[in-house]
């Protein structure tokens, strides 16, 4: 950061109507890591995830609705960002994946191409993965596509698919969706001709792993999931040509002490320079660190550290490395950490804010 850019923090939540489901945080790491709030946003339906589109002043966040036969399916509404202020202009929403009957195809994540081409958005309890096209202006058109995912895993919660997130490749030749009910990462490629999903390939995981979201290392040679079901952290190493992933190493998220079937996995990341690998553990209530060697992907347990706040459903690490940022959903809060970049550790600066349910923490550098 420097005296001519600011840091904006752009939160989702679990909210009614009526209630300010997405935030905006100014962020100071030179006061130690505080937060300020700008904005907020009423009017969505539990706003759980989001994406930032800096260069172009656009925030978009999955929301959901009801289809008037019982069920609920998904949306996608778009803002600009005014990187001053931090003040949220609504700009248009579309449906993204329509129910059927009481049918649920409410959305859980929401990702998009560097270009601004596609959005992709997965259903949780739908088993879908959709594919939607966006405009010039940076607002979503319509649902193009959508992949079906079916098949059920072997322990409670496995009863049928469930795809939890899609990530682009470096390249962003292939995207790769972890499929929690399945126990599987599939690939697809979009076929730009066709706009359409295809796939491409999958790679397993332990049964009963449940995988939920994915990273590749900053050198895109390896890639690495955090199991939800488990509480295990699976490495592979990627073939970029090929697409493919290669299982290396797993590892738990938790002390020897402490009982899997009492804790879930949520989100994972790494710091700035991709030395360390960070995941958050839902039950236990903590961040777990890991060493990394990115050359066979290997993980070495650094530490655990309280997120001093119930269910840690995400957290993120600020763009210049320095601070990590907690969004605990039961403890209604915000929590700031500062990163040491020789260790890996985490310190609590003492820095929290009240935020009600909230479920994901989004950064974003703009210059002003």
């Amino acid at each position: 950061m420097n005296e001519h850019s600011k840091l904006l923090l752009f939160t989702g939540s679990y909210a009614s109507a009526a209630e300010n489901g997405v935030q905006v945080y100014e962020f100071n790491g030179d006061a130690g890591g505080t937060l300020d709030l700008l904005d907020s946003v009423q009017g969505i339906i539990n706003p759980t995830f989001v994406n930032v589109d800096a260069a172009n002043h656009r925030l978009y966040a999955i929301g959901e609705k009801a289809n008037g036969e019982g069920g609920k399916e998904g949306e996608v509404v778009s803002f600009a960002i005014d990187p001053l202020t931090g003040k949220l202009t609504e700009l248009n929403r579309i449906p993204t994946m329509p129910a059927l009957g009481a049918g649920q195809t409410t959305t859980c994540h929401i990702n998009r191409d560097a270009e601004s081409e596609y959005m992709v958005v997965c259903s949780y309890h739908g088993g879908l993965v959709g594919l939607i096209t966006v405009d010039e202006n940076g607002q979503p058109l319509q649902l193009i596509d959508t992949a079906v995912h079916t098949g059920k895993g072997s322990v409670p919660g496995q009863e049928k698919p469930h795809p939890h997130s899609a990530i682009f490749s470096p390249d962003e030749r292939y995207l790769f969706v972890s499929d929690l009910g399945l126990d599987l990462i599939r690939s697809y490629r979009i076929n730009r001709d066709r706009n359409i999903l295809e796939a491409h390939g999958e790679t397993k995981v332990q049964p009963g792993a449940g995988p939920r979201h994915f990273v590749f290392h900053p050198d895109g040679k390896s890639a690495y999931v955090i199991n939800e079901l488990n509480s295990t952290v699976t490495s592979f190493l990627y073939n970029s040509e090929a697409g493919t992933l290669q299982t290396a190493d797993t590892m738990s998220t938790l002390p020897q002490d402490f009982p899997s079937e009492k804790n879930g996995c949520a989100e994972i990341a790494f710091s700035k320079d991709g030395r360390f690998l960070y995941g958050s553990n839902r039950g236990h209530d903590s961040i777990v660190v890991y060493a990394v060697n990115p050359d066979t992907a290997a993980l070495t347990l650094v530490e655990h550290v309280s997120t001093r706040g119930g269910h840690p459903r995400h957290f993120t690490v600020t763009p210049d490395g320095q601070y990590l940022i907690a969004a605990n959903r039961d403890g209604n809060n915000l929590v700031v950490f500062s990163l040491d970049t020789a260790t890996g550790r985490l310190s609590f600066t003492g820095n929290t804010v009240e935020l009600s349910k909230p479920v994901c923490v989004k950064p974003a550098v703009f210059p002003v």
